[in-house]
């Protein structure tokens, strides 16, 4: 029987200083964890008790369509050159040398390790399909580690790979995945939503993220009420109402006009009496391309155009152009591409590469702007702006792509629907990736066909954020006191807490409540020490546990009470009676989650 006077659970009154979220409070506070420096973080008693049950159920239920492997944390340089992401990771990944020389990684995912496995272990079709997963320590050098296990160095992840014979293949391994994520989001309790995502680094056809609706999110997403499209807003579309044109003045052609002072996108708006829809915006950056075999990553001159009311969404600018970073234009580039100054750029007399980051300047178009006239646009020179621009007639491009992030109460992109999209902040627990051949072809994996023929195996990838699971449950159930988990992944199930540790009946009572729980199989806390009730009280509110009784003075009369954290609601119950009420309270609870999925 676990006891509490026993147990190490350092609580405490007060939250960090640097704690912005309530995950992160919380954590601290309940003695889940303790940080030991800038994103790296110990798992005390109770935080390593939740994460064990939620690896309990990720492996149950991964167990139904794969097999688990265990890979090493510590990566050789060669796979990651063959598939090309040694370069591309770029800064988030930690690198180091062994006493050799010889260049290592700590690893951040396994792709590439996985498919030398498939490479050199799998030769026919006849050994396909198949599914492989491990639950391991991962690394990413994160440039700014914040909100407590939300964004850190050093995590815990459910990564999984498939190799299917074909496209149907995986699309079939895809779909049990979807299917087994449902049911451990489930099973964990979380309210989610699965979202069409961007594939970043990642590479491959499709992606699909789940999220959790949370304040303490750094992902926003568009979803629309009427139809449930939603949509990671680095992948979100949506439909533009109709905009009204400007007339034209004079002859139609590109008009310069002096506009002193007018370099903000609202200042032009009120200049011109247009509305900001009829504005092209630019944004200039400089874009980083990885370099071939052998060869350096070299940085080239990006020029985005959009509507002045939209803003560049650069996970989808780097998407089109193929490149792996951006960051803004300084001014000497901005002097050298465009011979003009910040607030005053535009695309008239610009020339564009013929292909994305060539030698001269990437010029991509926000499709919004496709069809548009009579637009007003930068002039590259100080104080003058031109109007009656054309996109089309007057300036060319390199490509047209969506390169704009959606705006709440957009028309939803879903044909027919009238609905209307909402963005919010959600947090990601888990993600699915249609890989495609990137690393199967890159890495050289070969199977024989039913024909004989050699062929390259197509791959999916699949993660689920172990720590993300339980932030995310502790975001969408806590309130002023603390907060409180479900007990398929709660540390305790229920706390007996006696209010009075020296009165030998509620002593004697409370530790046999206890033991009758332990052997009707939940996880069971006692609270067995000398402190006041109230002491006790605030700390069982704070550290998760859904349930807690109190054995107190009523216990002489055969009755204790059974407090659910949840709705902060208490009743008295006989005390032979109350390990069943809790068994039927957590059935109960897990049915409604189940129902509300």
């Amino acid at each position: 029987m676990h006891r509490w006077s026993k147990l190490f659970i350092p609580t405490l009154r007060e939250a960090p200083a640097d704690a912005e979220v309530a995950s992160h409070r919380f954590l601290v506070r309940s003695g889940y964890i303790r940080q030991l420096g800038a994103g790296i973080y110990n798992y005390l008693f109770l935080g390593q008790r939740s994460l064990n049950k939620i690896i309990g159920i990720v492996r149950e239920e991964m167990d139904q369509i794969a097999q688990e492997f265990y890979l090493p944390g510590i990566l050789p340089r060669e796979p990651w050159e063959q598939s090309g992401r040694w370069a591309g990771m770029g800064d988030n990944m930690f690198r180091l040398k062994d006493r050799k020389g010889a260049d290592l990684c700590l690893g951040m995912t396994h792709e590439e390790i996985m498919t030398t496995i498939a490479r050199n272990e799998l030769r026919s079709y006849k050994q396909l399909p198949q599914i492989w997963y491990q639950i391991q320590s991962k690394f990413r050098d994160e440039p700014r580690p914040k909100s407590g296990l939300l964004r850190v160095r050093q995590f815990t992840m459910k990564d999984s790979y498939s190799f299917d014979i074909d496209k149907a293949g995986l699309d079939k391994s895809f779909d049990l995945h979807d299917a087994v994520y449902r049911k451990i989001f489930t099973r964990c309790g979380l309210k989610f939503v699965a979202v069409e995502a961007d594939s970043g680094s990642m590479g491959g056809s499709q992606s699909q993220e789940f999220m959790v609706y949370t304040d303490a999110g750094e992902d926003l997403i568009a979803s629309c009420p009427v139809c449930g499209y939603a949509a990671n807003l680095e992948k979100a579309t949506s439909r533009l109402d109709p905009v009204v044109e400007m007339e034209t003045t004079g002859d139609g052609t590109p008009e310069l006009v002096s506009t002193p002072g007018c370099a903000a996108i609202s200042d032009v708006a009120e200049f011109f009496k247009i509305s900001p829809a009829s504005d092209i915006k630019c944004v200039a950056y400089m874009a980083r391309k990885v370099g071939a075999k052998g060869e350096p990553d070299t940085w080239h001159g990006v020029a985005a155009f959009l509507r002045g009311d939209h803003q560049v969404n650069e996970t989808k600018l780097l998407g089109a152009t193929k490149g792996v970073e951006l960051r803004t234009m300084q001014t000497d580039e901005l002097t050298q591409y465009f011979s003009g100054p910040a607030g005053f750029l535009g695309p008239v007399g610009l020339k564009p590469d013929a292909k994305p980051l060539e030698d001269g300047l990437t010029v991509v178009v926000d499709k919004s702007l496709e069809g548009r006239k009579n637009l007003v646009a930068g002039a590259n020179k100080l104080d003058y702006h031109l109007r009656n621009v054309v996109p089309g007639r007057d300036f060319s491009w390199t490509l047209a792509a969506d390169i704009r992030s959606v705006n709440e109460g957009e028309s939803c992109p879903v044909d027919g629907c009238a609905g209307k999209l909402v963005v919010g902040k959600a947090v990601e627990i888990g993600h699915i990736f249609k890989l495609g051949y990137k690393y199967s072809e890159s890495m050289g994996a070969k199977v024989l066909d039913p024909n004989g023929k050699e062929v390259t195996p197509i791959m999916g990838s699949y993660g689920i954020g172990i720590e993300r699971i339980l932030t995310a449950a502790i975001e969408q159930s806590n309130d002023k006191n603390g907060f409180w988990l479900p007990a398929s992944i709660a540390p305790f199930t229920v706390v007996v807490t006696v209010t009075n540790i020296g009165d030998a009946l509620l002593k004697e009572t409370g530790e046999a409540l206890a033991a009758e729980l332990e052997a009707a199989g939940l996880d069971v806390l006692l609270d067995d020490r000398d402190e006041r009730a109230g002491v006790k009280f605030k700390d069982a509110d704070l550290v998760g546990i859904p349930y807690r009784i109190n054995v107190g003075k009523k216990a002489a009369e055969g009755l204790v009470e059974l407090v659910t954290r949840a709705t902060a609601t208490s009743v008295d119950v006989k005390l032979n009676e109350a390990v069943a009420l809790v068994k039927e309270r957590v059935q109960e609870d897990a049915l409604l989650t189940a129902v509300g999925e």
